[in-house]
Parts: C-alpha cells; structure tokens; sequence
C-alpha cells in the first residue's frame, strides 16, 4: 500500500466603538490588542466580528468567530455591545441590501449583484462585488463538473476575476477600502496568481480589520516558509498569535504549533473545539497516532455533530486498520451530512481500507466534484490509482494536489513513488527531494532518497541519506539495514557489521513483538563477520538465532 502521509490524509483594549480605516468609512470594529488579560473585551470582539462578517455572507470566519466566542464564559446583559450605529449611506441602501443579501442566502448570486448595483454603503458595495466574485466561482466550478470532470478540468478560469481586478484596485489606490474590501482585493489577486501583491494586500487586510480571520487564513495559504513569515510586518493583536499557530501546523513546525496552541488554552480557551482539533492535526502530523486518536475521540464526544477535520481522523483509523470504527464513523458523518467533503473522503477511506479501490477513488472524486480545491481528496484519489496501477491518473491527481498547495509534502511524495515505479529516477530525485524539503526531519522522505540516489549509483549521496534518516528517527527501521547493505556492497564490512548491530539493538530496544523482514538477514551477516573475526561465540549465537528466525511480513501505509 502507499505510504500512510499521504492519508495524513489583535492597539490597547476598550469598550467603545471605534473606526479602524482613517482613508474610508470603514466597519465599526473594537481595537483588538495583543493582551489576553481581559477576555470579556475579547469576547465583545468576537461576537461584534462574527455579525459583521455574517452581514457580509463571510460565513466560514463567522462560524470560527462564533465558536471562539462561545469557549469564552458568557457575558452579563449590562456588557453586551449594541448593534453597530447605521450610517447614512446604510439607510439609504438597507432595502437593496436586504433583498440581495436574502438572494445571496439562497446563492443567487448575479441576482444579488444586480439589486446592489449603484448602492454606496461599505457594506452594500461589499456584497455586491463579493456576489460577483462568486457567481464566477459557480460557473467555473459548473464548467468543470459538468464538462470536464475533475481530473481534466483544464484551463477554466473564473472569467469575472479580471474586471474585479480593476474595479478594486482603482478603490484601492484611491484608499477607499475597508477590511472586508481589502480582503476581497486580496482574494482576486491570489486567484490571478498575483501572489506578492496578494500577500500585501492580506497583510494590509489584517492591519485594518485585525478581526476578520478570512484575511489572515488567506495570508497563511500564501506563506511557503518560516523564512517568509519573518518578513511580514503584522499587527501586534491577539489574533495573530491563532494565526502563528494555524501557520507553523501548516509548515509542519510543529512544537512551535502545540506550545501556541498550549498558551492560548493557558491563557482561557480551554473550551474551544477549534484548538482541541488543531492540536488533534498537529499530532497527526507528527505520527504521535495514540494522542491524535484519543484528542479525537475526547473532542468527538464534547461536538458528536462536528465534520471539520474527520477526514484527518479517519486517516488515523485507516492506518490502525480500525475497520469497526471507521465503519462508524462514515455511517454516523453520512447521517449528518452526506454532501460534504469530509464525509466522502471518510467513506473512500473505508473503502481503501476494505480493498474496494474503484469505490474510494469514485468517492474522493465525489468529494472534488463538491469542491475541486479540497487538497486531501487529491492527495487520497493519488493513493487509490497507485493501488489501481493507473500512473497517468496518480500523476494528474498528485499535481493538481501541488495546484492546490506547494506545501503539500505527501503529493509531492506521491509523485516520486509513481515515477518510482515508472523506473524514472532522475524524476523521482526532483519529486523526493521537494518532499525532503518540506519535511527535512523526516526519515520517510530521506529514504526514500537513499534508494533514488542508491539507483543512480551516487552511493556516497545515499549513504549520507541513510544515516540522517537513521540520526532523525527512523519511522519504518530500515535505514541502518540499508546503510548496511551499502557498506556491504563496497566491502566495508567493519561499517556493516556496526549497522547491523545498531539495527539489532534497535529492534529489540523498541518492544515490539513483530518480525522484521531484514532480521535475518542481519543476524546471517553478523554470524559471517563473527566467524571471520574468530569470535566462535558471537557467531554461534548469531547462527542460532539466523535458523530460528521466521521471515515475515505486512503492508501498512507508512507514508
């Protein structure tokens, strides 16, 4: 089977309102500061954030807001904040909006834009270019369903992208923007691929309206590295510190992600859903698979209806091979909503685990027929044609996964395993060493460029390799046994024999009561040296050992 990675699959506090935009009428926003003293005010923000954004049909950073708030203790009458003042501009366009806004609801989203057009008001002019912006997203999504099918979708472009461009950059240069714009701007840019002026624009976004979590989740999809994320000048707010966490999980920085995360439970969000499933991906990704599994199944039982993140869950069970509970957990999320991504990802799971691979694969392109940009449903169908033998397929999977995020190691993995197979070696360095690059601390990835560079007779590379891998913690324990071989090959059999015996220990110290497949072969090696060194002894119990030992073996996905 294909490794198990790839299922690896905010300024000082006050009550007041206040404008944050000195060029434009903005949003009312209270000022979000950086200290996590008083979370009644941190509270206040949120709820009065989570109404704006819901104004504006931001759903997803109002739902986050929402839950946030909600893990905060509740506030008493006299310190709930009124609704926000209506200005002028608002009133003379509030019947335009609230019948766009109810066409928006029911995503008819030209129609939305029609009735607003012509309308003043921050929040009215907002709606209308944001209903723009997504009737192009339908159509294109259309297109691609309806005509192409996910894996040869093509070229289709979102054919409104290039006159919002235009329209919003004269507002921007203007400076009549607020948050919301800006971050609309934002999008528009990073979907034409502009992505420097995207990432200044998002930064710009978070300094206006240190609220909206769309801007800095958008400014997170944009960063590659650490590096990148020093130069950024950000906003001394509490928000940035969700923001760091969400980016070091992303680039698999992963202490720096679980003590963020640890001193924002510290500091009061004990009770937040959201953190406790952070901190559940966060040790998935390190392959801590015990704590990820019981951090799930604790935060199962506080949100039994909750989706987000139950494809990262069913990985784990996938590589427990939990069929029973896998089982129930696609039976119970296809009881609460079939349609989502999620859940088809969950059901292709069961199925792969099952062997059924047709049936996986057809539910992950169900999954991006839901949503084409879904980054583990790439990845996931990639696995499902490896297992199928279908190369062309697994190719196109993995690099519309890479489409979707540059930072996905476990596509870029993918990719060398298929030209692996495709006996393309000088492919399959590039595509390993990405993937090393990603994540350098990984054994996985430093293997399986010992075996590349092993095959391109660059054995002095692969050595090197080997021993890293072996230096980091070896996931699979095959590195010394390789490392070995080599040794062996180039008749060093003083190294060898060291290899061997570190690999013995190795085995033996992890308490694992299973058979190794290059047991033997180590224990024969180790007999054959013993007995040419004239260490009768050592050799005997070497032999002894090498006749007892039953090769055997199994499949997991260890990436």
């Amino acid at each position: 089977m294909i490794g198990w990675g790839g299922r690896d699959r905010k300024m000082a506090a006050s009550s007041s309102i206040v404008s944050v935009a000195p060029t434009a009428s903005s949003v009312p926003v209270l000022p979000s500061s950086c200290d996590f003293s008083n979370l009644r005010e941190i509270k206040k923000q949120l709820l009065l954030i989570a109404g704006l954004t819901r104004e504006r049909g931001l759903l997803h950073s109002s739902k986050w807001s929402a839950e946030l708030a909600f893990s905060l203790p509740a506030l008493p009458l006299s310190e709930l904040q009124p609704p926000p003042p209506i200005t002028e501009e608002d009133a003379q366009d509030m019947d335009a909006y609230t019948l766009a806004k109810a066409y928006f609801d029911v995503k008819e989203y030209d129609r939305a834009a029609h009735f607003l057009h012509g309308c003043n008001s921050k929040k009215a002019y907002f709606l209308y270019m944001y209903s723009r912006y997504l009737s192009g997203e339908k159509k294109k999504d259309d297109e691609t369903v309806d005509s192409l099918g996910p894996l040869e979708k093509g070229q289709v472009k979102n054919e409104a992208l290039r006159e919002l461009r235009v329209e919003l950059s004269k507002k921007h240069q203007a400076r009549e923007l607020d948050g919301f714009g800006l971050y609309l701007y934002g999008v528009v840019l990073r979907k034409l691929d502009l992505v420097k002026e995207a990432i200044d624009v998002f930064v710009e976004a978070t300094h206006v309206l240190p609220l909206h979590w769309g801007a800095w989740l958008e400014l997170c999809n944009l960063i590659t590295d650490k590096e990148m994320l020093k130069f950024l000048s950000l906003p001394d707010t509490w928000m940035k510190e969700f923001f760091l966490a969400h980016i070091y999980t992303e680039l698999q920085l992963i202490e720096e992600a679980l003590q963020k995360y640890q001193n924002l439970i510290d500091v009061g969000f004990s009770k937040s859903s959201y953190i406790v499933s952070q901190i559940a991906v966060a040790y998935h990704n390190i392959r801590d698979i015990d704590k990820a599994l019981s951090i799930f199944n604790e935060l199962r039982k506080q949100d039994p209806y909750r989706i987000e993140n139950m494809d990262t869950f069913s990985n784990l069970l996938y590589v427990r091979s939990m069929k029973s509970e896998l089982s129930y957990l696609a039976h119970n999320l296809c009881e609460i909503d079939k349609y989502r991504v999620e859940t088809c990802c969950v059901i292709g799971n069961y199925y792969s685990l099952r062997s059924q691979h047709e049936k996986a694969a057809l539910y992950f392109q169900r999954a991006l027929k839901l949503n084409p940009r879904y980054l583990g449903a790439w990845t996931l169908m990639g696995h499902e044609y490896m297992e199928m033998k279908n190369t062309s397929a697994a190719i196109q999977a993995y690099r519309h996964a890479i489409e979707v995020n540059k930072r996905d190691y476990r596509a870029w993995y993918g990719l060398g395993q298929t030209y692996e197979i495709l006996k393309m070696p000088f492919y399959c360095l590039y595509y390993y060493r990405r993937a090393h690059q990603l994540r350098p601390n990984d054994s996985r990835m430093l293997v399986a460029l010992g075996e590349c560079y092993e095959k391109l007779n660059q054995l002095v590379e692969a050595k090197k390799c080997y021993w890293r891998a072996y230096a980091v913690g070896d996931v699979e324990k095959m590195a010394l046994v390789k490392l070995a071989k080599l040794h062996e090959q180039l008749t060093e059999s003083e190294q060898a024999a060291q290899c061997y015996i570190k690999y013995i220990q190795d085995i033996y110290s992890c308490g694992e009561i299973v058979e190794h497949l290059e047991e033997s072969t180590a224990f024969r090696y180790l007999a054959q040296y013993y007995f040419k060194c004239k260490l009768w002894d050592e050799a005997s119990a070497c032999a002894q050992k090498c006749c007892a030992f039953n090769d055997g073996g199994g499949d997991d996905r260890a990436v």
